[in-house]
């Protein structure tokens, strides 16, 4: 899908209020002979600056590690689903158990896994290194790759389109 015109991107974003990710090749660069992740401060900046602006933030991931529940955690993150194969399934829940309409979330994801969220989200969005067949479900393509401040210029996207990310700034200019 070639790139949505920057007014239907705005369009998009107005509604979102939950943002949800995926963790490996997102928000976390995992180095799979040892069991570490590596979270980027600008992606964990991001998602304060998100929860700052009143809203909410959650993972979806098909792989489990307690890593990700800690910095969930620290971010303020919840529900931290893990171990979901099939991520369809758990999305659909989550609207439900939340109350939540799917045009209010964006969904960040990287890979074939994620394919049925990213169709079903209001805004889709994937880091510059997802699969091709994520990326052209994706409303939104950072300039970042997964892990590297991806999820930090979604947050931006967003909020600016929304009118409150000039708020939020203002706070850290005083």
């Amino acid at each position: 899908m070639p790139p949505i015109p920057v007014a239907d991107l705005a369009d998009r974003c107005r509604p979102i209020e939950f943002l949800l990710v995926d963790v490996d090749g997102v928000i976390a660069i995992d180095d799979r002979g040892v069991e570490t992740k590596h979270f980027h401060v600008r992606d964990g900046g991001g998602i304060a600056l998100w929860r700052k602006a009143g809203k909410r933030a959650a993972i979806l991931s098909g792989r489990s590690a307690p890593l990700v529940d800690r910095r969930a955690a620290e971010l303020g993150m919840a529900p931290v689903i893990q171990g979901a194969a099939e991520k369809g399934g758990p999305f659909r829940d989550l609207l439900g158990a939340l109350g939540l309409d799917a045009r209010q979330v964006c969904y960040m994801g990287d890979d074939l896994a994620d394919l049925p969220v990213l169709a079903a989200a209001g805004l889709a969005a994937c880091p510059a290194d997802a699969a091709p067949e994520a990326i052209q479900l994706a409303h939104l393509v950072t300039q970042a790759p997964g892990g590297r401040g991806a999820v930090r210029e979604v947050v931006e996207v967003i909020l600016k389109s929304q009118g409150v990310w000039e708020d939020l700034v203002a706070g850290y200019r005083s």
